[in-house]
């Protein structure tokens, strides 16, 4: 299925709406520009309206197990899309802003492909979003797990507000359809892509040359204890994200590093922790996966034993979760689903060993005596990091908050210089 003109359309048409896009793109940039209000108030009236209850049905068909409504009306809200609005580009911003002689105008940047991942239910609705709060006509391709949410959310906001329709559409493209996916580059003038090295690659060759690339790529994030302040409710809060968020969001906790260069002292943590995340585990038997859960930290395993990668490691098998212990220090993607790595990274490793993934690091979920926490989110941010939370919200939103250290909404607009 595609969106397109406000309705939902079969995939036969994609060629068809594809081939008419330029024309239509250009009426609708040459007509009276989208306000970020007539945007706020859909978004908010469709939040209240799934508040009432209006959508259940719907919910219970396209939602993921685990994901409810309180985790999505808070990004629905004017409250909270206005406070982003003007975190990231002042109060009023497209007003204009007088110097002598000259104004300067926020404009969209034109038209935004956005390539959405599919690591996170709605994120492809969460850019289309950033993209028509900017003005910007927002061309989504939809990932392989999207399911039929997103095209649901955009034919609601349509419907909600008509005025939105000419600015969204949607394609369930294959990654590998390369030439209707350049089709789409080709009338950008931005390319704004999730994913990993790879999708990042793919989005540069596609990108012309006056096309501008916005990259929201994959992240790292990790878990630093030096201490505690209170053990019992912080290591519980770390096992309750590990299992939320099954470690595959940018912000989930990957690896625990541990204050220290005593590998007695790391395996006595692991033999600790796995009773929390065991207990973590057997309160969202459908979030942590049980038997899925096990199998991947197994086969995780099993590979690193093909490979010959195994020397001094520990495994500590958990009811749906483990807790595995390496004896290097670097930062690294997990087996995910409830599986944790340990390693001890001792504070004066700690910048030197990150800066080894430099443009990859987003969370640290901080665990330490009170003392020790100015001090080392000084050295955290100073090594990469573009968030330090506590353990239990490494992938909390909040307002005011950056992406990936930067304000996105100011990478999807242009400052126009008008001489008086």
């Amino acid at each position: 299925m595609i969106f397109a003109n406000g309705k939902l359309l079969p995939d036969s048409e994609r060629r068809a709406v594809i081939d008419s896009l330029e024309e239509q793109i250009n009426t609708v940039r040459m007509g009276e520009p989208l306000g970020a209000e007539t945007v706020i108030a859909a978004v908010d009236a469709l939040g209240k309206r799934l508040a009432a209850g209006e959508f259940d049905g719907l919910l219970g068909q396209f939602l993921p197990a685990g994901v409810t409504l309180d985790d999505l009306l808070p990004l629905l809200s004017r409250e909270t899309i206005e406070a982003k609005l003007h975190a990231e580009l002042g109060e009023a911003p497209f007003e204009g802003r007088k110097f002598e002689k000259t104004t300067a105008r926020i404009l969209p940047l034109g038209t935004l492909l956005h390539i959405a991942p599919g690591n996170m239910p709605g994120l492809p609705v969460y850019t289309a979003l950033e993209g028509l709060l900017t003005g910007n006509v927002n061309l989504i391709k939809l990932p392989h797990a999207d399911k039929g949410l997103s095209l649901a959310a955009f034919r609601l906001l349509a419907e909600q507000e008509p005025r939105l329709a000419p600015y969204l559409y949607a394609f369930d493209l294959p990654s590998k359809d390369r030439e209707d996916l350049q089709a789409l580059a080709d009338l950008a003038d931005g390319i704004v892509t999730w994913g990993g090295d790879g999708a990042i690659r793919a989005a540069r060759a596609l990108a012309g040359a006056g096309c501008k690339l916005m990259e929201w790529g994959h992240r790292l994030s990790f878990a630093y204890l030096s201490g505690c302040e209170d053990k019992d409710a912080e290591l519980s809060a770390l096992a309750d994200h590990i299992i939320e968020t099954g470690q595959r969001l940018c912000s989930s906790c990957q690896v625990i590093f541990l204050d220290t260069d005593s590998r007695e002292e790391g395996e006595t943590f692991c033999r600790e922790f796995l009773p929390y995340l065991e207990a973590a585990a057997a309160k969202r038997p459908g979030l942590s996966g049980g038997a899925q859960a096990t199998l991947s930290g197994h086969t995780a395993l099993l590979e690193r034993i093909v490979e010959g990668k195994t020397g001094g490691e520990t495994l500590y098998r958990g009811r749906g979760c483990s807790v595995l212990f390496r004896p290097d220090g670097e930062l690294e993607l997990s087996p995910m689903e409830g599986n944790v790595l340990v390693k001890c990274l001792p504070q004066g490793d700690l910048l030197p060993t990150l800066r080894r993934q430099k443009g990859r690091l987003q969370t640290a979920g901080l665990i330490c005596a009170p003392g020790k926490r100015e001090q080392l989110t000084a050295l955290l941010a100073g090594a990469g990091l573009t968030r330090i939370t506590r353990p239990g919200a490494m992938s909390a939103s909040f307002p005011g908050e950056g992406h990936d250290g930067e304000y996105s909404l100011r990478r999807y607009i242009r400052i126009v210089d008008i001489e008086s």
